[in-house]
């Protein structure tokens, strides 16, 4: 079986890897080299330094253009996969491919429809986050799935449920592909009243607030990432929690509590304890090395 790979960062490497594998990748299509990280140089997508390190063919293009277009066409692949590529794929693309598109979307359909679905999830508490293998359409993430796989979520980072949805979804494409392929794949149309759509994830949204509650906070900690941090100011200093937990201290709304190593914001409802930080202009560390420097018998946190 032919089969064009679109993806870019790394939650779609696994399911390249596991698509290459197991099948002949005539092509992988990803985005074009962008400034990545704080080197300021223009980087290769993860999957395009998977590509070239497996030998696969690479296109790059933010768009599908008429001319991208013939060029897949040209081809002649049987199924176009795709994750998290980052690119509107129109009908003219979906019709080339006798069986179909499918996608590896980091959610349990029909919840979190979009852009940013392990994020919104772990915001929303949900207790199981996972993968759906789905038919590409013109509507955004509505196809019928055929597969769908989950894990716990309860107290992993959204950057750790990425790295393990991924790879559970990698597994369950392999087989998706195999059932397409025999024409045994069973596909499930999705309930549009249960519907939930998970839009890109804003910075503002991600700021610590110490009128919020305690459990709110540390979802947002437990969110974060590069392009969001979670973040306050304690002592009037800007800080970024990398990881934290609720406790059962007893720390009034706002106000810090330092003591034999360990820091302690009060919040609405509770309090929440601080495991591991980022300091402006510092590098990361446990609470406790960071705690060595807070001064005072009056500290204070707030929204940044």
């Amino acid at each position: 079986m032919r089969i064009v790979f679109m993806g870019t960062p790394d939650f779609a490497v696994p399911s390249l890897e596991a698509v290459a594998n197991a099948f002949e990748v005539c092509r992988v299509v990803t985005r074009p080299d962008a400034v990545r990280g704080r080197g300021k140089r223009l980087e290769p997508s993860p999957v395009k330094a998977k590509a070239l390190e497996l030998g696969l063919s690479v296109a790059e293009t933010n768009r599908m253009t008429p001319e991208v277009i013939d060029q897949i066409r040209a081809l002649g692949a049987d199924l176009c996969v795709v994750a998290a590529y980052g690119c509107i794929l129109p009908d003219a693309l979906l019709e080339l491919f006798p069986l179909g598109c499918i996608n590896v979307h980091a959610s349990l359909l029909p919840r979190w429809r979009g852009a940013a679905p392990i994020q919104r999830a772990v915001l929303a508490g949900d207790e199981l986050v996972g993968a759906s293998i789905m038919e590409v359409v013109h509507e955004l993430d509505a196809g019928a799935y055929c597969a769908q796989v989950s894990t716990a979520a309860a107290g992993k980072t959204s950057v750790e449920l990425l790295d393990e949805v991924g790879r559970l979804g990698a597994a369950a494409l392999v087989d998706a592909i195999n059932d397409i392929a025999a024409g045994t794949a069973t596909w499930t149309q999705q309930d549009e009243t249960l519907v939930t759509y998970a839009h890109k994830i804003d910075k503002a949204e991600m700021r610590l607030d110490a009128a919020g509650s305690a459990t709110d906070n540390v979802r947002r900690v437990l969110a974060s990432t590069d392009a969001a941090p979670a973040r306050c100011a304690v002592a009037g200093k800007g800080v970024r929690l990398m990881h934290a937990a609720t406790c059962d201290d007893s720390v009034a709304q706002g106000h810090v509590v330092v003591s034999h190593g360990r820091v302690v914001l009060g919040c609405a409802d509770g309090a929440l304890e601080v495991l591991e930080v980022k300091p402006d202009g510092k590098r990361q560390m446990a609470a406790s090395a960071w705690a060595a420097g807070l001064r005072g018998d009056d500290l204070a946190w707030e929204r940044v």
